[in-house]
């Protein structure tokens, strides 16, 4: 590519041989993602994966696919964006597990006003720790410049993963019976979701975002805010390996409790969750403090502590818990599976 230099495209907004020297400060972080089954470095025009089936009997493809919305905004507020990418890698391949399926490879997009290589590759630091806590390879991604479109300081993420599950293990909720207890992961703060309730209730782009806040522990706004969403993905698979029968998974997303608890209970049967058996996170009381927010629209937005509900069989949630302790997680019993069709109850 030493000879890849366009002066026209420049003078439009485009500079081509940043995005090179970009390529060249982000291959060492790439590459230290790298899992067997990776094939070829970077600079191809597509990843490649062999994934090792050997002992599946119907391998099973699972993608995901999100980005990391307004929260990026924070990011921006505060110049610090070496985080923000372990928030769009958690955001796939949490769903991906939540069927069960292992994370294989990643790839992400970034939009950018002006592809200023440092930037970039700051960014994609933080996508690289992401793979590296799911286990998965980062096997490429874009940069692309939006001239007119965005202006020079402003970008977007977002990216995919596949993952891979045997066709007899995956995780669809189908097993799900009564009594089956709730096993809630405790999150690391808002994580990805509700940021558009989040910066009108602080007005961010006008507020304090430095200062420390005693009813965050002393934290400021900003740093609480950006803490990264929580990766579950070596946890779940932690309770696989050690033989915990899991029956469903939800990841608890934007729509909060009453949106996604639903999404992992089949017909006739729904999680009732005892909202004392898990600590609410200091920045959800400042939230609804702070924004005058009912408590249902508080549980219909943020996670509320609890970043995913996993349901198994009553007699092997002490074995569960352990394990999870194990893997370094703060897990808490935080219900069961009871007959019922609202899908989900909070008390």
């Amino acid at each position: 590519m030493k000879n890849s230099h366009s002066e026209s495209y420049a003078a439009a907004g485009v500079d081509v041989t940043a995005g090179y020297e970009a390529v060249k400060r982000i291959k060492p972080m790439v590459e230290s993602t790298y899992i067997p089954g990776v094939m070829g470095t970077l600079g191809g025009f597509g990843g490649m994966f062999a994934p090792d089936v050997a002992g599946m009997k119907k391998p099973v493809l699972v993608s995901g696919t999100d980005g990391v919305g307004t929260k990026l905004r924070l990011a921006q507020l505060m110049n610090k964006h070496d985080t923000i990418g372990i928030d769009c890698v958690a955001m796939c391949v949490n769903d991906i597990i939540c069927g069960g399926a292992a994370p294989l490879f990643f790839l992400d997009y970034i939009a950018c006003g002006k592809n200023d290589p440092v930037h970039i590759a700051e960014i994609v630091s933080g996508i690289t720790e992401g793979c590296r806590q799911s286990e998965c390879a980062l096997v490429g991604g874009e940069t692309a410049e939006h001239p007119g479109l965005m202006a020079d300081d402003d970008y977007d993420v977002a990216g995919f993963s596949v993952g891979i599950v045997d066709e007899e293990k995956i995780i669809d909720g189908k097993r799900l019976s009564e009594g089956d207890v709730l096993i809630g992961l405790a999150s690391t703060g808002v994580h990805s979701n509700g940021f558009s309730l989040v910066r009108k209730v602080f007005d961010v782009e006008h507020a304090d975002l430095t200062s420390p806040v005693a009813e965050l522990d002393g934290k400021s706004l900003g740093e609480t805010l950006l803490t990264p969403t929580r990766i579950y993905v070596k946890a779940v698979k932690a309770l696989l390996k050690d033989g915990v029968d899991i029956h469903a998974i939800s990841h608890i997303t934007g729509g909060g409790f009453y949106e996604n608890v639903p999404r992992m209970m089949t017909e006739g049967l729904t999680a009732q969750i005892q909202l004392d058996s898990f600590p609410r996170l200091p920045i959800f009381g400042l939230i609804q403090k702070q924004g005058n927010i009912p408590e249902r629209d508080m549980y219909n937005t943020f996670n509320m502590g609890i970043g995913m509900i996993l349901a198994l069989p009553a007699a092997q949630a002490q074995q569960a818990l352990a394990v999870l302790k194990e893997a370094g997680e703060t897990a808490y019993q935080i219900g069961s599976v009871v007959k019922g069709d609202d899908g989900v109850t909070l008390a």
